[in-house]
C-alpha cells in the first residue's frame, strides 16, 4: 500500500505539472544554484528522485538538458529526496492515517470530475491516503515483529557483531532492497521501522540509508540502458555521486554520526546513538527517526555542497567511462531521442517526440543536401555513390517514420488532453511529410539515372537554373527547421515558410515557362528537357511537403 500510494501520488502530480516541467527546466538550468534548486523542487513536487532522475536522462536523451545541467539537476533531486523520508518520519511518529479516508472520499469526488486537472489532483490526494495508511499498518506490523524479537535479534546478532564489517553489510542490505523494491523511500520506511522496533541500532539504520542512495541510481542506469550516449553518462554520474558521497562518509562515518546525535541532542531530542533498543519511550523511537531523516538530509546537501564545484571533471570522468559510439555517419540513421520508451506523462512523451521529429526533420535536410550533390555530379562513378545515399536515405525515412508512429501509438493509449491530441494528429501528418520528402530524393535520383542511361547531360544554364530552384527548396528547409524547433506556443507565425513556398512555385512557373521557348527554339535536346522538367517537378513537390509540415504545426494553436 505504501508503494502503491507513493507511485500514484508521483504520476497524478506528473501528470498535473508535466507539461510545464520542459520550460521549468529550460528556464531553471542556467547556473548551478538554479539546477539544484530545479532537482530539489521537482523531487519534492514528485515525491521521487527515481522519477526525477528518469526525467532528467530523458530530457537529456531528447537534447533538452546538456549533460552539466543534468548533473546539477540530479544533485538536486537527491536533496530534494530527503523530504521523502521526513514525511516517511512524520508518517511514523505521528498517526496522520486517521485522515486517510476522509482524503480518499476528497480525492474520489475529485477523481469523478470531467476536468482532468481535477482528476490527477484528486488522484494525487487519493495516493497520499493509501501510501500514509500503507505506513500505518507497518507501523502496526511492529507489534507482530516484537512478539518474536528474541528470535529475530538472535538472527540479526550473526550480522551485527562485526563492528564496521556490520556496518558494510547493512550497507549491502540498503542497497540490494532498493534495487529490489526500486523506491528508496520503501527502504527508508522498512529502515525506520527496524530502528524504531529496537532490531537495530542508529549506526546499522545509517549504514542502510547510504547503501539505499546507491541503490537508487539503478533505476536511472536502467532507464538509460536503451538511450543515447549522453543519456548515460548522465545516469552514470548520478551513479559517481552518489558512490563518492557514500565512500567519504564511510572514512568518516563515527565523527558522523556523533554530529548527527548532536545535531539531535541540541533541538532536545535524545541522542539516536545512545538510545536503548529495548526502551519503547516515544521520545526515543522519534529521536531515531528524525535522526535517520536528518542523517538522510545532510547526507545529500554536504555531497552537493562537495561536488557542485567538480561538476566538469565528472563530465570528464562519466565521457571517458561512456565512450562515444565510433561512426557518426551511422549515428545518423538511429533514433536519437525516444528509444528510451516512454516517459511518466503523456505530455512529457510529445515533447520528447516533437524533439525527434525535429531531429527527422534535420536528417531529411542532409538528405537534400545529396539531391543538390546529385543533380550536379557529372561524374558515372560519383554519383552512382550519391544515388545509394539517396535510396538509403529514403529506407531511413520509411524507417524513421515507422517508429515514430509506433511511439505515438503509444503515447495516444494514455490519457490525453485535447491540446495532446492535436498535437499527435499534427505529428502523424509531420512524419507522414518528412517521409514523402524521402521518397522524393529517391525518385530524383530515378530521373537522373534514366538521364545518364540516354546519354543526356544537362548543360551550364539548365544546372544554373536546376541550383536557382535547389536554393528556393533550401530557404523553405531553413524556414521548416527553424518552426520545428519552436515550442508550439512560440509558432504564431509561419510567413518565413509561405513565402519559401511561394518563391518556390514563381520559381517553377518562370523555369516551366523558359522551358516550353526553349523547346521551341530548339535550344536543347527535347529529352534532355523533359529530364530537367522532371527533377524541377519534383523540386516543387518537395516544397509542397514542406510548407505542409509547417502548417501542420501552426493547426496545433
Amino acid at each position: 500500500m505504501f508503494l502503491y500510494g507513493m507511485t500514484l501520488m508521483s504520476e497524478s502530480l506528473q501528470k498535473v505539472a508535466g507539461d510545464r516541467l520542459r520550460s521549468f527546466l529550460a528556464s531553471m538550468t542556467s547556473n548551478a544554484f538554479k539546477r539544484v534548486l530545479t532537482g530539489t523542487a521537482i523531487t519534492a513536487l514528485v515525491q521521487s528522485s527515481s522519477a526525477t532522475t528518469i526525467m532528467v536522462v530523458s530530457f537529456v536523451n531528447a537534447g533538452l538538458l546538456s549533460l552539466a545541467n543534468a548533473i546539477g539537476v540530479i544533485m538536486g533531486a537527491n536533496i530534494g529526496t530527503t523530504l521523502t523520508a521526513w514525511i516517511t518520519a512524520l508518517g511514523f511518529s505521528v498517526d496522520i492515517a486517521i485522515f486517510s479516508v476522509p482524503l480518499m472520499a476528497l480525492g474520489f469526488i475529485l477523481t469523478s470530475s470531467k476536468d482532468t486537472k481535477k482528476k490527477n489532483i484528486g488522484g494525487f490526494v487519493i495516493g497520499f491516503a493509501i501510501m500514509f495508511l500503507g505506513l500505518s499498518f507497518m507501523k502496526q506490523s511492529a507489534g507482530e515483529l516484537l512478539s518474536n524479537k528474541e528470535a529475530i535479534m538472535s538472527f540479526l546478532s550473526h550480522f551485527t557483531g562485526f563492528g564496521f564489517g556490520s556496518v558494510l553489510i547493512f550497507l549491502a542490505v540498503g542497497t540490494i532492497l532498493t534495487i529490489v523494491l526500486q523506491a528508496s523511500s520503501a527502504t527508508m520506511a522498512i529502515t525506520m521501522l527496524l530502528a524504531t522496533s529496537g532490531l537495530i541500532g542508529f549506526d546499522l539504520a545509517a549504514a542502510m540509508v547510504l547503501g539505499e542512495n546507491i541503490g537508487t541510481t539503478i533505476t536511472a542506469n536502467m532507464a538509460a540502458a536503451v538511450g543515447n550516449t549522453s543519456a548515460k553518462r548522465a545516469a552514470r554520474a548520478h551513479t559517481l555521486f552518489n558512490v563518492f558521497g557514500v565512500l567519504w562518509v564511510l572514512v568518516l562515518f563515527h565523527p558522523f554520526l556523533r554530529l548527527i546525535g548532536l545535531i539531535m541532542s541540541s533541538v532536545g531530542f535524545p541522542n539516536p546513538l545512545e538510545a536503548d533498543l529495548t526502551d519503547p519511550d516515544p521520545a526515543t523511537q522519534t529521536s531515531l527517526l528524525y535522526g535517520i531523516a536528518t542523517l538522510h538530509t545532510l547526507f545529500n546537501i554536504t555531497n552537493t555542497l562537495i561536488l557542485i564545484w567538480f561538476v566538469p571533471l565528472i563530465v570528464k570522468i562519466v565521457s571517458w567511462m561512456v565512450k562515444s559510439p565510433e561512426g557518426d555517419e551511422e549515428e545518423v540513421f538511429r533514433l536519437k531521442y525516444i528509444s528510451g520508451g516512454l516517459l511518466g506523462t503523456a505530455e512529457l512523451s510529445l515533447d520528447e517526440a516533437k524533439q525527434e521529429i525535429t531531429y527527422f526533420g534535420e536528417i531529411c535536410y542532409k538528405g537534400f543536401g545529396y539531391i543538390r550533390e546529385a543533380i550536379n555530379e557529372q561524374d558515372a562513378e560519383k554519383f552512382a555513390q550519391l544515388n545509394q545515399k539517396l535510396v538509403k536515405y529514403e529506407e531511413i525515412t520509411d524507417r524513421i517514420e515507422f517508429e515514430i508512429a509506433s511511439y505515438l501509438n503509444e503515447v495516444s493509449k494514455e490519457e490525453l488532453s485535447e491540446n495532446s491530441e492535436m498535437r499527435i494528429k499534427a505529428m502523424y501528418k509531420i512524419i507522414g511529410e518528412m517521409e514523402s520528402l524521402g521518397d522524393s530524393g529517391e525518385a530524383i535520383g530515378r530521373i537522373l539515372q534514366r538521364k545518364n542511361a540516354h546519354h543526356k547531360v544537362f548543360d551550364e544554364a539548365m544546372l544554373g537554373k536546376l541550383n536557382t530552384m535547389l536554393d528556393t527548396v533550401e530557404t523553405a528547409y531553413t524556414a521548416m527547421l527553424e518552426n520545428l524547433k519552436k515550442n508550439y506556443s512560440e509558432l504564431t507565425d509561419i510567413s518565413n515558410a509561405q513565402q519559401a513556398e511561394d518563391a518556390i512555385n514563381q520559381c517553377r512557373n518562370t523555369l516551366r515557362e523558359e522551358h516550353i521557348a526553349n523547346i521551341e527554339n530548339d535550344s536543347y535536346n527535347y529529352q534532355t528537357g523533359v529530364y530537367y522538367m522532371d527533377v524541377i517537378s519534383e523540386l516543387e513537390r518537395i516544397g509542397d511537403f514542406i510548407i505542409n509540415i509547417s502548417q501542420a504545426e501552426e493547426t496545433v494553436l
